[in-house]
């Protein structure tokens, strides 16, 4: 217990037969509760985790009986967290990487009430401004990890968090309550998806300073820089209509929704008519002023629409 505060500890785990054990030693006593899943493991994990159990009473095993994929792994804990009675759910790697030590600051902005989702952020310092890129983080990763952000800040509306693919969260009894866990994504990419739920339903998302852990020699995250980001890409662009649609239409109205429309329907139309007018010029047609200022029109307006929409949902996002 920390602060009156019931703390369940959820950790989706898959072939993680080396790691698992220094990771639940490493639990602090304020947490009641730990949680693990395994998304059907083919390594010796489950037993480790068994032997474990056998020192501390508060590990629960819970079994995937086919490899449905992270983000299914900690969802599984988050209905089984919500059975019992916690106040919080913190969610962390079984692969050791992530500062146990650090819980309480996760937690504190919770109790608080300042927010009702918290998450690591490598990249910054303890008073909240941006700090360099930490030293034993692989460059590849910083990459993809940037352009990820960009494209998560645009898709769930939170353009003042940042390190998106960060694992190490916690979220309290309400938030887990309001989302609808079964839309969720389940495979890699979910802390994306969740911030995109998160933001539909109307919940406070903060980031919390934490020190990145990279263990020379083991197996790490599965961000491979532009290919990752492609591969979320699709999910990040259904999420963010979905959102859209959800909050600022059925569930409220807000008129972003048709200056978003607008800027993407008027942006590229200006770009393809912007090509024509270029080959017409090629081939030696020749390009009248009245349509070029067309052209640039239907460009400015579409970019302006896109940059007000963007504007008003960063407001919202507050």
């Amino acid at each position: 217990m920390y602060q009156d505060k019931r703390i369940a500890l959820v950790i989706p785990a898959y072939n993680e037969e080396r790691l698992i054990r220094p990771t639940l030693e490493h639990v602090p006593d304020l947490v009641d509760t730990i949680i693990v899943v395994d998304d059907a493991s083919t390594d010796n994990m489950a037993a480790v985790v068994q032997e474990c159990a056998a020192a501390d009473p508060r590990i629960e095993l819970i079994r995937h009986e086919t490899n449905r994929g992270p983000g299914a792994g900690i969802i599984t804990g988050y209905k089984r967290v919500l059975e019992g009675d916690y106040d919080i759910a913190v969610v962390c790697g079984g692969d050791y990487q992530m500062p146990l030590d650090q819980i309480p600051n996760l937690l504190d902005p919770l109790i608080r009430g300042e927010a009702d989702y918290t998450k690591g952020n490598r990249f910054m310092r303890r008073a909240g401004s941006l700090a360099a890129i930490p030293g034993n983080m692989p460059r590849t990763r910083v990459t993809g990890n940037m352009i990820i952000t960009i494209l998560t800040k645009i898709a769930s509306g939170f353009y003042k968090v940042a390190d998106v693919v960060e694992g190490f969260t916690a979220i309290n009894r309400e938030g887990l309550e309001r989302v609808d866990w079964d839309r969720a994504w389940p495979g890699y990419g979910y802390p994306m998806d969740f911030l995109i739920r998160l933001n539909a339903y109307g919940l406070r998302v903060k980031d919390v300073p934490r020190r990145a852990i990279y263990l020379p020699g083991e197996r790490q995250s599965q961000i491979k820089g532009l290919r990752y980001a492609l591969r979320v890409s699709p999910m990040l662009l259904r999420g963010f209509f979905w959102r859209l649609w959800n909050k600022y239409v059925l569930w409220d109205f807000h008129p972003l929704v048709f200056f978003y429309g607008a800027g993407m329907t008027l942006l590229p139309v200006g770009f393809l008519w912007g090509l024509f007018l270029v080959w017409q010029q090629w081939v030696g047609i020749g390009v009248s002023g009245p349509r070029a200022i067309l052209c640039a029109l239907l460009i400015i307006t579409g970019l302006q629409f896109l940059l007000f929409a963007m504007l008003f949902d960063m407001e919202e996002g507050k």
